[in-house]
């Protein structure tokens, strides 16, 4: 019965290349701890920012910096020790805490589409649409159905025991490389996993497509090119964000696990999970 594991993660390169990797993930999560800080920082107290969409953004740089933390000093330590075990309830804990704030953030990004398309479309009704205690309620949403969405695939990936290779070939546990080490057939988890993935992933989309429907079809009727350009700078950050986050999301936990491999799990893991986070706050300046 395996009650621990080991995370494979950069354990095959070489000691220099393992310090190279430490010092930049080092760089880049000093980085990005530091950007979504200050961000955090200026939303939450600067009076001339209380309003929806910098109260969101606040929300998500304090997911990204939950985010990162959650996986990046555990590879930053195992980049240079030797000993990349785990114990079974780490394991769990982390893949947890990646699950509720994965989900969280794509609420939350579908939640920040509507806003923009309420400024743009609704400006006269804006404030009272999207009032402070609308606000808060939907931020509670995005964390209530990540913290239950949490429990159930935490359930569905450690509903059976693990009696097989404890190796993860990745630098965190990641839920489906996971489930393949139990007993038995793992397809059945695997198959909720990505039916989960996909309504987790595809319903938020389907609102953001939306919004930013509306939204285009509101500025053409509107036939000035000024309000056109406001409108795509003020859009433009949050559909980078979105494009960053969903299309290495849908490539871990929607391609299917015959196309995946260490050599290809390994990059898109990285970008979800450090690259995403250090370029939210960079986007959002410009």
């Amino acid at each position: 019965m395996v009650t621990e594991f080991l995370l494979v993660g950069f354990e095959q390169s070489s000691p220099s290349t393992r310090a190279l990797l430490f010092a930049l993930f080092l760089a880049l999560y000093s980085l990005a701890m530091a950007m979504n800080g200050r961000i955090i920082f200026i939303t939450w107290t600067d009076p001339r920012l209380n309003s929806p969409m910098y109260f969101f953004l606040g929300h998500l740089s304090f997911l990204d910096v939950c985010f990162i933390t959650t996986t990046i000093p555990q590879m930053l330590i195992h980049l240079m020790v030797k000993n990349h075990i785990v114990s079974f309830v780490s394991c769990m804990t982390q893949m947890y805490l990646v699950f509720c704030v994965g989900v969280a953030q794509c609420i939350l990004l579908a939640f920040m589409a509507y806003d923009h398309y309420v400024a743009i479309c609704h400006p006269l009704s804006y404030a009272q649409i999207m009032s402070q205690q609308v606000c808060v309620r939907l931020v509670s949403t995005a964390w209530f159905f990540g913290l239950i969405n949490g429990i159930f695939l935490e359930y569905m990936s450690f509903r059976n025991p693990f009696c097989r290779d404890n190796h993860i070939e990745n630098f965190f546990c990641e839920a489906p490389i996971v489930i393949t080490l139990s007993c038995g057939d793992p397809q059945f988890s695997l198959r909720v996993i990505f039916a989960d993935a996909i309504v987790v992933l595809l319903s938020p989309m389907v609102l953001i497509v939306i919004s930013y429907a509306r939204i285009l079809a509101s500025i053409l009727g509107r036939a000035s090119s000024s309000g056109l350009g406001k409108t795509f700078s003020t859009c433009a950050s949050h559909l980078t964000v979105v494009i960053f986050l969903y299309t290495s999301a849908m490539f871990s936990y929607i391609n299917p696990r015959s196309t995946h491999g260490p050599d290809k799990d390994k990059p898109f893991s990285l970008l979800y999970t450090i690259i995403a986070p250090m370029c939210n706050p960079i986007i959002y300046s410009f």
